[in-house]
């Protein structure tokens, strides 16, 4: 039965992978037309699985299977809706698609739990079209920032603006708060977006924390000048400084446990192959599990930029762009879902994450833990992204567990 369940969701995400704004490759932003189409499918398949569903001031689409008695706290599951551009079938949708396989298991059998569930499909978590991340888990977890409202995206059009379009009232988006006295927690399922799991061989993982990130934006400033005429040994050179930086990051990140930096943007100026580059400016993206060691990284690496602009006769501007403290997930629910694992696969990997997700926003107002599902190669936000049916009818067969034995625990 777990690998019909498993062959299911595998259609499902291929199925939802071919709604797109774009003809070409898969891109599904908040409030846009695919995500209508979206909500409209996923919608159709959580009625299918013996849930109501509502869509929220927001967007968010929402199933509710009910408990055995009325009133009785909600478990959520799911995760998000949204892609980034040019994305894979299943970084969010995957999570979604088996929570409500595995309330149609419980449908079918007719099966009533002593809480209620809700499956959450977010209306955004990636934060392309606006530039800022999880707007459906922060208004659910009431902690959105309504000077958001007034973000326009590429085409000049306010989130406000958007949210009308879509159907949603911004005006009643503190209303759509969950109260955390109703809710029992929140579980989501996502691909590993790394290769751990592929290198322990193993399909499912738990997650430990969602790692802290601290971003910057440093610009390096020198002395452009003639490429041909200004010696070596008198240039002041904004790129070679900034290259020298560049390498001693990825150096100084291997050598602390657990630190990821990452320097994804670079920008030279003028700009010209016969031009020494008076201005090199950058980006650095910092990540760790423990704010602590972020941190205390985040300092040690501006004193190196520091170092290396002195030396070089060159000065420097550290700007920081982003900081998010890290998420530990709940110990209770954490525990519970690796006594389910270990009823389903050899070895139970606890590891961290170091992407961002809804569960961050989510632990704000309740207990939230995370399952991995192994990806091929790591890969992630890329149409190339994948995972194995057999590892989806894993991860089926632990959050049916995990359900099982919080029913049984359950007052």
């Amino acid at each position: 039965m777990s690998a019909n369940f498993a062959k299911v969701v595998m259609e499902r995400c291929a199925a939802l992978g071919q709604i797109s704004d774009e003809p070409s490759r898969l891109t599904r932003t908040f409030a846009s037309p695919a995500m209508h189409r979206a909500n409209r499918l996923v919608g159709a398949w959580m009625r299918q699985a013996g849930m109501k569903t509502r869509t929220d001031a927001i967007g968010n689409l929402i199933g509710h299977y009910r408990g055995r008695k009325p009133g009785a706290k909600i478990l959520l599951l799911g995760s998000h809706l949204d892609t980034v551009r040019q994305a894979g079938k299943f970084d969010g949708p995957l999570g979604v698609i088996l929570a409500i396989s595995c309330i149609e298991k419980l449908h079918r059998q007719e099966v009533r739990l002593p809480f209620a569930i809700e499956v959450v499909g977010f209306a955004d978590e990636e934060g392309v079209r606006y530039q800022t991340a999880c707007l459906g888990s922060k208004v659910l977890a009431g902690c959105f920032d309504a000077r958001d409202l007034r973000r326009k995206d590429a085409n000049g059009i306010a989130l406000a603006d958007a949210i009308k379009r879509f159907g949603g009232i911004p005006t009643k988006l503190p209303s759509a708060r969950l109260h955390p006295k109703n809710l029992l927690g929140y579980v989501e399922v996502h691909i590993e977006q790394g290769p751990v799991l592929e290198q322990k061989n193993l399909a499912v993982g738990v997650v430990t924390a969602i790692a802290g990130q601290s971003r910057f934006k440093i610009s390096f400033t020198g002395c452009a000048g003639h490429a041909g005429t200004v010696p070596m040994n008198l240039r002041r050179d904004a790129l070679c400084a900034a290259a020298e930086f560049i390498v001693a990051v990825e150096s100084f990140a291997r050598k602390t446990n657990g630190l990821v930096a990452t320097i994804g943007q670079i920008h030279a100026e003028p700009g010209a192959s016969n031009v020494i580059p008076g201005v090199a400016t950058l980006t650095l993206d910092v990540r760790h599990a423990k704010d602590p060691v972020r941190l205390a990284g985040c300092m040690a690496l501006q004193k190196l930029a520091r170092r290396i602009a002195g030396t070089r006769k060159i000065m420097v501007i550290w700007r920081p762009v982003q900081q998010t403290a890290s998420v530990p997930c709940s110990p209770q629910f954490s525990r519970r879902l690796r006594r389910a694992v270990q009823s389903h696969q050899r070895e139970v990997a606890a590891l961290p994450s170091g992407a961002g997700h809804d569960a961050a926003m989510m632990a704000r107002i309740t207990p939230a833990a995370m399952l991995f599902v192994r990806c091929q190669g790591g890969v992630s936000h890329h149409p190339d992204e994948s995972v194995r049916s057999a590892d989806v009818r894993v991860a089926f067969e632990v959050v049916n567990s995990f359900l099982q034995r919080l029913a049984a625990d359950y007052p």
